[in-house]
């Protein structure tokens, strides 16, 4: 009967430890904390069958031989844990930490960040995209009943394209258990730049996800394809041919047990299959987009700036010290999504001294040395101008507007839809521009900076040329409110824009008609200086 009793309570904490084990799935790594607690947890459960076993009162648990080593086991890991620690902390190691990330400052802003169009450009932040998504998953009948849209959003670029993807979700428990056989047949896509909101639907359905349940689910499926790896924040990816992707970064710790976390490789996970493939960080794939999350590449640019004197200065005197503001965005270049964040002193002014753009995709990072106003202070002078209609200002994109620095930011309402746009000079942040549209916002910002002298109106320096021959085609349209005359001669297909405001007679010509011109070439039309003809 105790062989039974025996059998049992090893077979119990067996069970037990197996349960535990499937729903926390640590990693099987000594730079894992949570390995740390699952070993711990684990002896104090042998512990606690151990004296269940011998029935013995609380006077014997202080004094078995036993029970005494497991605590002194207990001690013994908890006081490896709380060195290894201390000795893996920025205390001992500031030079190791402040070189972890590599900051090129030799850059200059107006080359690398480019004036560029605006439909490559993100309009709405993750919220925005949300309730996008939400809308148009409420227009699908034949899905909302079933599924619902993921709070992933992430943020990448697709064909060129600024787009946030989310896979759609069960709606629950029972939906799951109805559905898990074909899996989920959709994800959705929001184009950032024209604010469109597609339901991409899938040949074969999504099999594994964050809201699979048993081996299926994402987290656990990645923990016992690899065991020991320890992953960082998951991002919901698709490639070029709009297959989802799991994109599962890798931590590495290059200073003591738990200190200096990077990256060091990425899985790819097929979401449909399940497929895994692993790579270094420097064979990732172009078409992955977030390899280091924002989150881990703010606190390594924090080493980087607050630690080149040493731990001590970054906590005493700060002398030197440099710290990002708070809050982030990103950008779409060379197709690839970069963080942007501003950077500011330790001290606490209310001014930013420079920028800081990072490649989620390799770390690259740049430092600009700009000095100007905080994010937070552009969004207020940006709220200022709409405050009677109460909008409210999201993070600022940093964007290159005629070679001026500049914060663009999206104004919503209420109910969270961008209502309107301002662009806000990061210099003199005095100059704020706002519009129904984007284009509308840019053409006062850019008035703003002539009627500022910040701005000179460029001189034209083209050659006035001559030209002459018969009129063959006539044409006439209306430019900001003006009349304009298009003239096509016989002498090729050039076009010369003629202003009836300034040659009033140029209503008279008619094809057949003989003229000469003086003009400026132009890309798409010349534009016509003097008018003569017969």
């Amino acid at each position: 009967m105790k062989k039974k009793i025996k059998g049992f309570l090893i077979i119990g904490v067996l069970l037990f430890i197996a349960i535990y084990y499937y729903i926390a799935i640590p990693a099987i790594n000594i730079h894992s904390q949570e390995v740390w607690y699952f070993g711990l947890v684990v002896i104090l459960i042998i512990g606690v069958f151990y004296a269940i076993k011998r029935k013995l009162s609380l006077s014997e648990v202080r004094t078995d031989k036993v029970l005494k080593g497991f605590g002194l086991v207990i001690g013994a890991l908890v006081v490896v844990f709380l060195v290894g620690s201390l000795l893996s902390s920025p205390i001992f190691n500031a030079k190791k930490y402040q070189q972890l990330m590599k900051v090129d400052e030799d850059v200059s802003f107006t080359d690398d960040i480019q004036e560029v169009s605006f439909d490559k450009i993100p309009l709405l932040d993750k919220d925005s995209a949300e309730i996008l998504g939400d809308r148009k998953m409420g227009s699908m009948v034949d899905m909302v009943s079933q599924f619902e849209a993921d709070s992933i959003y992430s943020q990448i670029n697709y064909q060129g394209t600024p787009v946030r993807v989310t896979p759609l979700r069960y709606a629950s428990l029972i939906k799951w258990f109805t559905n898990r056989g074909e899996g989920i047949p959709a994800y959705i896509k929001i184009n950032m730049a024209n604010q469109k909101a597609e339901i991409v639907k899938l040949e074969e359905g999504i099999k594994y996800t964050t809201s699979e349940h048993f081996n299926r689910n994402i987290y656990r499926h990645l923990r016992f394809t690899n065991p020991t790896y320890i992953y960082g924040e998951l991002s919901f990816e698709i490639d070029e041919e709009g297959t989802p992707y799991w994109i599962a970064p890798v931590k590495d710790f290059k200073i003591g047990l738990f200190g200096g976390e990077t990256v060091g490789k990425v899985v790819l996970c097929n979401a449909i299959t399940g497929e895994c493939e692993t790579v270094k960080v420097g064979d990732v794939p172009t078409w992955v987009d977030r390899v280091f999350s924002a989150d881990l590449l703010i606190k390594l640019f924090d080493y980087h700036g607050t630690l080149k004197r040493g731990f001590f200065n970054s906590v005493l005197s700060q002398k030197d010290c440099l710290e990002t503001t708070d809050g982030y965005n990103y950008l779409a270049l060379d197709d690839d999504v970069w963080m942007y964040t501003g950077v500011t002193s330790v001290n606490g002014d209310q001014s930013n001294v420079g920028f800081a753009l990072c490649n989620q995709r390799t770390m690259e990072t740049k430092y600009y040395e700009i000095e100007g106003a905080t994010e937070s202070a552009a969004m207020g002078s940006a709220e200022g101008q709409v405050q009677h209609l109460k909008y409210q200002a999201t993070f600022p994109l940093l964007l290159n507007i005629s070679g001026e620095p500049t914060y663009f930011i999206a104004l919503k309402d209420d109910a969270g839809l961008v209502k309107k746009y301002a662009m806000v000079n990061v210099q003199k942040y005095q100059i704020v521009a706002t519009g129904d549209s984007v284009s509308q916002c840019e053409e006062e910002y850019l008035t703003l900076l002539l009627s500022s002298g910040i701005k000179e109106v460029a001189k034209d320096e083209r050659v006035v040329e001559e030209v002459t021959g018969t009129v063959t085609t006539v044409a006439q349209a209306v430019l900001d409110g003006s009349s304009h005359y298009y003239l096509v001669l016989d002498d090729g297909d050039e076009i010369y824009d003629v202003s009836v405001v300034d040659f009033i007679e140029v209503v008279k010509i008619k094809e057949g008609d003989n003229v000469t011109l003086e003009y400026k070439k132009g890309e798409e039309a010349h534009l016509v200086m003097s008018l003569e003809y017969n």
